[in-house]
């Protein structure tokens, strides 16, 4: 969508979920930050 819509950046908020939480259910920011080109900063 960033892309389609001409984003420069996409900036994500980030709550840091880790162990079996954050393995089982994967992360957002992970999979944005995989699949993209355009630069993203994110906040925790």
């Amino acid at each position: 969508a960033a892309e389609r819509h001409g984003c420069d950046v996409i900036f994500m908020a980030s709550h840091g979920r880790r162990g079996l939480s954050g393995l089982l259910l994967g992360s957002e920011t992970q999979k944005v930050l995989t699949h993209t080109d355009i630069p993203v900063i994110v906040y925790r």
